[in-house]
């Protein structure tokens, strides 16, 4: 995480013996409204996390940075589908403060509205059931004769 850090794509930062620490891709941020309710559910977490979205590739470099999201549902949504790799990345806090400003500004809370059960009684109504053509009442769910079907 580099808040406001320019263009980049797989520079070296710096080399500790077999470890290199890359700067893979600058991307931005995006925070949108309907999503408040995510960003809080992140925000509350013990460390706060950006999720950043990768995927394989043939290129000379491994992976291909496609997402950088405050969101942890949608994080989740891309983990869930196993093609991508989703890493979870400490926020600065200034990010934090950030995103917070955002939320309160942002989010509105649902009322939960619970559904009401209509008094009515739709399981002693037998409409559709059975072939009509049968004059029977003993067995609706008979197929008809050809007898029946004719007259």
């Amino acid at each position: 995480m580099l808040p406001g850090a320019g263009d980049a794509t797989w520079k070296e930062l710096r080399r500790d013996g077999d470890a290199v620490e890359y700067h893979a891709a600058t991307l931005p941020l995006e925070l949108f409204r309907t999503d408040t309710e995510a960003y809080l559910h992140g925000l509350s977490a013990k460390i706060p996390a950006i999720y950043v979205v990768m995927r394989e590739t043939n290129d000379p470099h491994p992976l291909e940075v496609v997402l950088a999201t405050a969101s942890p549902y949608e994080a989740q949504d891309y983990a869930d589908t196993g093609e991508e790799l989703v890493e979870k990345i400490p926020m600065p806090e200034g990010l934090i403060a950030w995103i917070r400003d955002y939320v309160e500004l942002h989010h509105e809370d649902e009322v939960f509205i619970k559904r009401r059960r209509d008094k009515s009684r739709v399981d002693r109504q037998e409409d559709g059931i059975g072939d009509a053509r049968i004059r029977q009442t003993s067995d609706v769910y008979r197929a008809p004769s050809k007898k029946a079907a004719l007259q």
